[in-house]
């Protein structure tokens, strides 16, 4: 067990041990000395009483904070058990991305009683940001940053970060608006520090401006972070307008969230916004039947392979030993090959143009592990299994063509329905896999028949 695991359970203890025997101030005390982020996970392990408990001890100042850093469906019930007027508190001490982001998982009537409440800038900030299309940039973004113009000189400019920095996301960079609000430069802090007071912005701000517009998906938005190794990035209008900013913390929560995905429907699960112990039996067994009972249902062709070469497996039993190694083969050379290329489109690398190039790759790598594997097996089953060379013939040529089928598929699906604007991760393990056991069965039976001369 690392470090952080064992400084977390004896957080854990620590809080828990003092919240059961009513040592309340002491509770108090203790958590006025440890970080938001560690509080939260000890409280996201807790019952929902124990947490809501826990939450109305915290000191009123770490109080948001550490709400900010609990998982959803915790924030859900803590909201929806305060008070309107505490609630609304809560809100209004949230950066407006994050109480946005809770808004929106939330029933219509809590929300129109907590914005009923809140402070006008925050309500203002939050239909604002509800406005823009889910998964967003837009919808991700804070209104909470420095902007300064372009003919401020660097005095003016410290005056104003130093009356609005404390309620802004980040102070690092600021961004230099003209009179109609167009982004024209940017400027970081210390070059404000090491310039004159007397210096004008606009003498030495950056004006080649990396900017993110407030429709462009969220995913994509991420990419560009990667590219450009930014902390911060503004989000502009249609008009190149300045509308909010997006910093690394929200973009390392979708890269985490787009990860998660993509995982569950490789894995043939319907994708859930909710960690695994939150989810319910009834909501996981929900996520998982679509995708087994239509991989059911496909793997009946399977069985009807097998069924029209009765005779053949009659008449040579010993074929049917050798169906599970080629249908595990071929799904792991396809799972391989999809999984390369849906990071390699997730990530930028790959593209549909790209298919040829990807494709001819793939062959040649399928050809090196399809020989490789045969002859390894070929000396396997001529030595250990002692079967007539033409079944161990018969079984490694099914090999080569299995794999190199395998991979063409898992190199050419994801790209086609990144094509057609399908999510890659769609066609990747299951269903790849289930198109490779009924043509791995259909070619060893081809095989066979034409090689022992079955009818």
């Amino acid at each position: 067990m690392d470090t952080m695991e064992n400084e977390e359970l004896e957080n854990k203890k620590i809080l828990t041990e003092l919240l059961e025997s009513k040592q309340y101030t002491k509770l108090r005390q203790t958590c006025d000395n440890m970080q938001a982020a560690d509080i939260a996970a000890v409280m996201d392990d807790m019952e929902d009483e124990d947490s809501l408990k826990m939450f109305r001890i915290l000191p009123k100042a770490q109080a948001a904070d550490v709400f900010a850093q609990l998982e959803i469906d915790d924030q859900q019930y803590i909201i929806q058990s305060l008070s309107a007027r505490e609630a609304s508190n809560i809100i209004d001490n949230l950066q407006a991305d994050d109480a946005t982001d809770l808004l929106e998982e939330m029933p219509a009537n809590v929300v129109k009683k907590i914005l009923s409440n809140a402070r006008p800038d925050t309500r203002a900030d939050i239909n604002h940001l509800l406005r823009y299309p889910e998964d967003s940039a837009g919808s991700i973004m804070t209104v909470e940053y420095v902007d300064l113009k372009e003919d401020m000189t660097v005095g003016q400019a410290i005056d104003r970060i130093r009356s609005i920095g404390l309620d802004s996301e980040t102070v690092n960079i600021c961004y230099v608006l003209d009179k109609q609000r167009v982004l024209v430069g940017t400027v970081a802090l210390r070059y404000l520090l090491i310039h004159d007071s007397g210096d004008v912005i606009g003498d030495f701000m950056n004006d080649n401006v990396i900017m993110i517009n407030t429709t462009t998906d969220q995913e994509e938005a991420a990419k560009m972070f990667q590219k450009y190794d930014f902390t911060a990035m503004p989000v502009v209008d249609n008009e190149k307008r300045m509308v909010g900013i997006i910093t690394i913390d929200d973009v390392v929560d979708i890269m985490e969230e787009e990860a998660t995905e993509d995982i569950e429907k490789m894995a043939a699960i319907v994708p859930s916004e909710k960690s695994y112990f939150k989810t319910t039996v009834w909501e996981t067994y929900k996520h998982r039947i679509p995708w087994l009972l239509l991989l059911m249902i496909s793997a009946t062709f399977t069985g009807a392979i097998i069924t029209n070469y009765e005779s053949a497996l009659a008449s040579y039993v010993v074929l049917t030993a050798y169906i599970p190694m080629l249908m595990d083969t071929g799904g792991n050379a396809g799972s391989q090959a999809s999984v390369s290329i849906i990071r390699g489109l997730s990530l930028g690398e790959v593209e549909f143009r790209n298919t040829f190039k990807a494709l001819w790759k793939e062959i040649r790598v399928a050809l090196m592990c399809g020989i490789t594997l045969a002859v390894c097996n070929f000396v396997k089953l001529l030595v250990v299994d002692r079967i007539p060379i033409e079944i161990a013939a018969i079984v490694c040529s099914t090999l080569v063509v299995v794999v190199l089928f395998s991979k063409v598929i898992g190199c050419t699906l994801p790209l086609l329905a990144d094509k057609v604007h399908l999510d890659p991760a769609v066609m990747a393990s299951p269903l790849i896999t289930t198109i490779v056991d009924a043509v791995s069965l259909m070619t060893y039976f081809q095989i066979a028949t034409r090689v022992l001369h079955l009818s």
